[in-house]
């Protein structure tokens, strides 16, 4: 059995035939299922046919599919019943003949064509459709977080019952594991052990005499955090000049030149730092010619924050904004959203955390959290006025990670370690609290 190519973070293959496969399973299952929707998918069902604008924007986005694509979703009603479908389920890796592979965005899989409708672009950025959009994800979220999601925290086939060709296999599967070990940029050096099993449980906390490994659920899983001494500021980074990894990341752009106020949704994204911050008070303290720098999370690893400098919390928020929006400029973007990453950190829901850095030269600057998709919660776990030492925990997001941004005021002069790399959607994961720039 083999392993399906993925599109950039893992969260989707890239093979088509697969995914394709994969929907269409859902689409039976669904329509097996026949059984009334549930609240949340009923109340964006309800708001779709009661408002004519939302009714024209989710016909016409399948009617503007190309033909041949997306055959198995052809309409908004076959979109809600797989939505609500995979409320009651838990990622898993599929089994598709003789491959496996994750679907880690699910529901962004079976909006992956209609998102770059220029229909689903007037949808996807509608606030009524948004705010139900939060409340459905917010239920998934309650789902995985609780007990019934542990089905899939096992070694082997999900459904022992059911036939392997069509069952999914549990994260403690040796494929399973494998993926995970793959991911780890230390993987084989020093005491980091190369065989995918013992590198999981050397990582990560986890209590292999317990079912389940410990875990209460898939939530628990997924938030899981490095044991102690895995991954730690070296002793060479402490110097306040050093600026370390605040994810388990992989570098997808840096800038110098980012302006206030500027056309993110145009050809190349530029970032405009006043929308990413949501005309925060505090974006005045920034201005032309900051600095930022975005790197994107993988689907199999770490997904909690840790802070880039030392210094004092000076300013929290959380800010809604949009699930399933693409750049316009990407058209039918088939690593969506992917490529619009510069584009969904002004506009998708995120979180700041302004940190004023013990060096004065570094000085103010915010950590930004940016879900993707399905990744619809930010959680902040520090709050104005705490003391936060480099590579202490400030935050986490529930069901996967996305993207995150650095961003340095006008004048503070870094020079960026990408750790031979050139930022962009193939590079490789840089491990958190690892130096990625110094002051000059």
């Amino acid at each position: 059995m083999k392993h399906v190519r993925y599109r950039v973070g893992k969260w989707l293959p890239s093979d088509r035939d697969f995914l394709n496969q994969w929907i269409a399973k859902k689409a039976r299952q669904a329509t097996d299922k026949n059984t009334a929707l549930s609240p949340s998918v009923a109340a964006l069902r309800n708001a779709i046919y009661a408002d004519p604008i939302l009714y024209m924007g989710f016909t016409a986005m399948y009617d503007q599919i190309p033909q041949g694509y997306n055959e198995q979703v052809k309409n908004f009603e076959t979109m809600l019943q797989i939505m609500d479908l995979i409320l009651t389920e838990a990622p898993a890796y599929s089994v598709i003949e003789d491959q496996i592979g994750l679907v880690g965005f699910p529901i962004n899989a079976i909006l992956d064509w209609a998102m770059g409708a220029t229909y689903g672009f007037m949808t996807f950025t509608n606030p009524v459709v948004n705010q139900k959009l939060q409340n459905i994800l917010n239920d998934w979220k309650t789902f995985l977080q609780s007990d019934a999601s542990k089905y899939v925290l096992v070694d082997g086939p999900v459904y022992p019952s059911q036939p392997d060709y069509d069952n999914p296999i549990g994260w403690f599967s040796p494929q399973a594991l494998e993926a995970i070990a793959a991911m780890d940029p230390l993987r084989g050096q020093g005491n980091d052990p190369y065989d995918a099993c013992a590198n999981f449980i050397y990582n990560y906390k986890c209590d292999i005499t317990q079912p389940y490994l410990g875990y209460t659920s898939w939530d628990s899983f997924f938030t899981r955090e490095f044991n102690p001494g895995v991954r730690e500021v070296a002793p060479e980074d402490q110097d306040w000049n050093v600026v370390v990894n605040a994810c388990e990341s992989a570098p997808y752009n840096c800038v110098t030149n980012a302006k206030m106020k500027d056309k993110f949704w145009m050809k190349g994204q530029p970032y405009s730092i006043q929308d990413i911050m949501a005309n925060h008070y505090l974006a005045s303290k920034f201005g032309d010619n900051s600095t930022v720098y975005q790197a994107f999370l993988c689907a199999k690893t770490y997904h909690r924050w840790n802070s880039p400098v030392e210094g004092t919390i000076v300013e929290i928020q959380n800010i809604p904004g949009t699930y399933y929006s693409e750049a316009p400029v990407e058209g039918y973007d088939p690593a969506g959203p992917n490529d619009s990453q510069g584009y969904i950190a002004e506009i998708a829901a995120r979180a700041l955390i302004f940190i004023e850095s013990n060096n004065p030269g570094i000085g103010l600057m915010c950590f930004v959290a940016i879900g993707m998709a399905e990744v619809s919660s930010c959680e902040i776990t520090v709050q104005p006025g705490e003391y936060v030492k480099k590579g202490d925990p400030i935050g986490t997001f529930h069901f996967g990670g996305s993207t995150h941004c650095l961003i340095f005021r006008p004048g503070v002069n870094l020079q960026f370690d990408f750790h031979n790399q050139t930022p962009g959607l193939t590079t490789s994961n840089i491990p958190v609290k690892a130096r990625i720039a110094v002051l000059k």
